[in-house]
């Protein structure tokens, strides 16, 4: 099986509230197989930070772009930015 890219927005009081909301509803969305190519497919993330004066979410979908090791293996976390107070984006490779 491949490697799906994804990125998800997802509104919590903390990065892993919302990191759980987002598989919840991928999961709800996907369903529960597998192989869907979704955040779904995470059972952990990575918090990475933004550079200042960059937008957060194309930095991270740059980082896999660039095949950047902390977010490009479809069995490992994905990543995460802080997008604004209370919102994250998670993203990534999963397996699809």
């Amino acid at each position: 099986m491949g490697g799906c890219d994804f990125g998800t927005k997802a509104k919590g009081s903390s990065a892993q509230d919302a990191f759980n909301t987002a598989v919840e509803e991928a999961r709800y969305e996907s369903g529960h197989g597998g192989y869907t190519g979704t955040i779904a497919e995470k059972h952990t993330f990575t918090l990475i930070s933004v550079p200042e004066g960059q937008d957060p979410v194309a930095f991270a979908d740059g980082l896999v772009d660039k095949d950047d090791n902390r977010v490009s293996d479809k069995w490992g976390p994905a990543g995460c930015v802080k997008v604004k107070e209370g919102e994250w984006y998670f993203f990534g490779i999963a397996s699809c």
